[in-house]
């Protein structure tokens, strides 16, 4: 609807133009919706912003304009307001119109055409050292709902897991399910602050021990060395390179073992969420392929990389980071940042037009220097978006739950899925904006009240649904609502209702183009309002039938964008609640 008033005002303005009555090169003419009832369903500055370069005084231009529109069948009434805004009632056979829209094209409808490009949306990429928890969840849901979203407004895109399954966190999570493992095999350790402690690694450690009997037994004291002039890191990777010592070959085992379990874990887990993806994307490949040499090849060619202290520095600072980062450490050993270079480099060679990653709010200061080394290697670093979330907090019974991978006190997705269910959790992680800070209160998630966003907008599904319902209980027939005469809907109600449907398309449209699901969200809430206020204020089924036929075809209407609203964010739409 905003669309086609803008471009019949700009047809307006080029007709006036043409005939000589308005000058040219006058600006194009911006719609907007007003901000008070009463004041129009559209209204327009034109006439202010316009009238200097029009020579005319604004109210002189909007009544031009004005009497120009008024035979538009687009258009009931124009309100002049002020010293020359213009005020415009929609006519109600557009409405109606859209109505019929909705019910002719069903899940189509607001469905954006096709468009040029492809993008790759990478989201989540947790390590897999342990399971998600509810910080990664907000990543997920958010990630989910905008490829669903750019999808719908006609993009083609792939989603895509970064699985980080060659670097050091990795070995950490091996030495913590090994040391796990002699502890089932019936061996006292004292286990490390720095390993990974959650109850999720002695159940590796079990299946492990089933699996490879005691093949694996080594004698701790010999891998847990005291050494005092090591820190923690240092101390945690003499352990490592001890381990792989004493293990040989078979610290694959060990290795293979847990980077197994807890990528299984997690992809059921995301599954179960309604979250999937095109591809896996494993870190230890891209290394093994060369990648990582090639884009280190690239950097020194040209010119921006150099070696001190034994190390291999990128010049960030060259591209607007605080300081130069390191990517080959005096061991020889390439760093993470070195892997997500080659990384990103590789996701330019696949041709996709738009890259978009979705990182934890924490890795803010890493963008810099990502986009750098791309711009170093040859790379328009625009063509890459990166978008922040912040983690959600987690409230239960007025405590805030405390997330540490390592030292396994987190709350996981799966623990809060089973507790709100996936519905109340996918809705409640978009509805605020994702680089947000967000207070997740589970009482109101497991809330049947208007005060839980999520069951307000369902419940007025199901309201639709038990009108339906109610309908063929008494015996009434169900009418070819595309065929209902909407001249009928003449309530209050009615019109708001069909001026919030009118807005669909338009949220699709920004909230695709701006990234930000949680538009979707809010609009599915105002027209959850729109029709819990018409559902009480209305009889549906005892009234006339020409009337009945009306508003059937009206709350209809709704019901289909309910549910396609909800599609849009995984969230489902209930016919009984």
């Amino acid at each position: 609807m905003k669309h086609a008033l803008a471009a019949l005002f700009q047809d307006t303005v080029s007709t006036l133009v043409a005939e000589g009555r308005l000058p040219a090169g006058l600006p194009a003419p911006e719609i907007a919706r007003p901000r008070q009832d009463g004041h129009g369903d559209f209204a327009t500055n034109f006439a202010l912003a316009a009238a200097k370069a029009a020579g005319r005084a604004p109210r002189a231009l909007a009544e031009e304009l004005k009497g120009a529109l008024d035979a538009s069948p687009l258009i009931e009434r124009i309100e002049i307001a002020g010293p020359g805004f213009l005020n415009v009632f929609v006519a109600k056979s557009a409405f109606h119109e859209i109505v019929r829209d909705i019910l002719r094209q069903k899940e189509a409808y607001g469905r954006l055409a096709a468009r040029p490009g492809k993008i790759l949306l990478e989201f989540v990429s947790a390590n897999p050292n342990g399971p998600l928890h509810v910080g990664h969840g907000r990543g997920a849901a958010y990630g989910d709902s905008l490829a669903r979203l750019l999808a719908y407004a006609g993009h083609e895109v792939q989603r895509e897991y970064y699985v980080n399954d060659a670097g050091r966190q990795m070995d950490i999570l091996a030495l913590s399910v090994w040391l796990r493992y002699m502890e089932v095999s019936g061996q006292e350790i004292v286990f490390p602050e720095t390993g990974y402690r959650g109850a999720y690694v002695a159940d590796i450690a079990r299946d492990l021990a089933r699996a490879e009997g005691d093949g694996l037994r080594r004698p701790v004291k010999d891998i847990l060395i005291i050494n005092p002039d090591l820190d923690a890191d240092a101390l945690m990777d003499a352990w490592i390179a001890r381990l792989k010592e004493a293990l040989g070959a078979q610290y694959g085992v060990v290795h293979g073992f847990g980077l197994t379990a807890m990528l299984a874990d997690i992809k059921d887990d995301l599954a179960a969420f309604g979250v999937h993806y095109d591809r896996w994307y494993s870190e230890r490949g891209l290394v093994e392929s060369g990648a990582v040499d090639r884009a280190l090849e690239r950097l020194r060619s040209s010119g921006d990389v150099y070696e001190k202290e034994g190390a291999l520095w990128f010049r960030a600072t060259r591209y607007g980071d605080e300081k130069d980062r390191v990517v080959v450490r005096e061991n020889g050993v390439a760093t993470y940042f070195a892997s997500d270079i080659a990384y990103h480099l590789e996701k330019y060679e696949r041709g996709f037009t738009d890259l978009i990653d979705i990182w934890g709010a924490d890795h803010h200061g890493y963008v810099p220097r990502v986009k750098g080394a791309l711009a170093a290697c040859g790379k328009d670093p625009n063509r890459l978006q990166v978008l922040l979330v912040q983690f959600a907090i987690l409230y239960r019974g007025g405590q805030r739950a405390q997330m540490s991978t390592r030292s396994g006190d987190f709350v996981t997705l799966r623990e809060l899925r089973a507790e709100v269910g996936n519905d109340a959790a996918r809705f409640f992680y978009v509805l605020r904006k994702s680089e947000q800070h967000m207070d997740f209160d589970l009482d109101l998630a497991k809330s049947q009240s208007n005060d839980n966003p999520v069951y307000y907008v369902q419940y007025a599904h199901a309201r639709i649904c038990s009108v339906f319902r109610q309908l063929g209980e008494r015996g009434l027939p169900l009418p070819d609502l595309a065929q209902a005469d909407l001249a009928f809907l003449d309530a209050p109600e009615e019109r708001v209702l069909q001026r919030t449907l009118g807005r669909f398309v338009e949220v699709i449209e920004e909230a695709a183009a701006l990234r930000e699901p949680h538009q979707v969200a809010y609009y599915l809430r105002e027209l959850a309002g729109d029709l819990h206020a018409y559902y009480n204020a209305q009889a549906f089924l005892s009234v006339d039938p020409p009337l009945r036929n009306a508003r059937l075809a009206l709350i209809a209407a709704a019901r289909q964008i309910l549910a396609g609203g909800l599609k849009l964010l995984g969230v489902s739409a209930p016919e009984v609640m």
